[in-house]
């Protein structure tokens, strides 16, 4: 497989060998998360050297990259969908909150990006990261004040930002480790202190477009 990988010339070639690369991190991100998939993992399971791979994406998070935007876009479509029959904070709090929990990748994703995707890349490739959450922002929040009229277009895209943050932070807290799952069988207690993903999302989404008016 790796000879003929280093073979392909054509264009639609290298676009299918970077699909194999892409479907590769996307199943490893999905089976194992997407911090404990190292370059040699995706690598491995396309059969290729680490070198390979590197003619396509110029670093790992530079993949993890491309897929958040794609998990991202998938994300926009299926939030605008939701938020076209919704009025009020509360419905816009819920199909945010819904889009992201149907989308467990995308939150982890979306958990990494500022803090580990973003730091070994190019500057084009962050470029090109940048203005498409942007873009995916500003849509997404047009949407969201269409459905609540008491908040801009701005404060929409600022809600969606918000989301993404709460998100980063409530998401970990689905995958503890091991001794973290040992830890809260011992001592339900503690596991009870953090709450569901879902549910709290939903709230913290519904508090802050709630106080955006008054803080304008």
């Amino acid at each position: 497989m790796e000879a003929s990988f280093q073979r392909a010339r054509r264009p639609e070639q290298k676009d299918q060998r970077r699909e194999m690369i892409l479907a590769a991190a996307r199943r490893l991100a999905d089976d194992a998360g997407v911090a404990r998939v190292s370059l040699g993992d995706i690598a491995a399971a396309v059969g290729l050297a680490k070198s390979n791979v590197l003619r396509y994406f110029g670093t790992r998070e530079e993949i993890y990259l491309q897929l958040a935007m794609r998990d991202g876009a998938d994300w926009a479509e299926a939030a605008i969908t939701g938020l076209r029959p919704a009025s009020g904070f509360a419905a816009v709090a819920a199909v945010l909150a819904d889009t992201f929990a149907d989308r467990p990748r995308y939150c982890d994703l979306t958990t990494h990006a500022e803090t580990m995707l973003e730091q070994n890349v190019s500057v084009e490739a962050l470029r090109v990261y940048k203005v498409w959450a942007i873009d995916t922002y500003l849509t997404v929040g047009r949407h969201i004040a269409t459905a609540e009229p008491r908040l801009t277009d701005r404060d929409g895209a600022a809600l969606v930002m918000a989301s993404s943050a709460f998100v980063a932070k409530l998401f970990p807290l689905t995958r503890p480790s091991a001794a973290l799952r040992e830890l809260y069988d011992r001592e339900p207690q503690i596991a009870r202190a953090f709450p569901p993903f879902r549910p709290t999302l939903q709230r913290m989404i519904a508090a802050t477009a709630a106080g955006m008016p008054q803080a304008r």
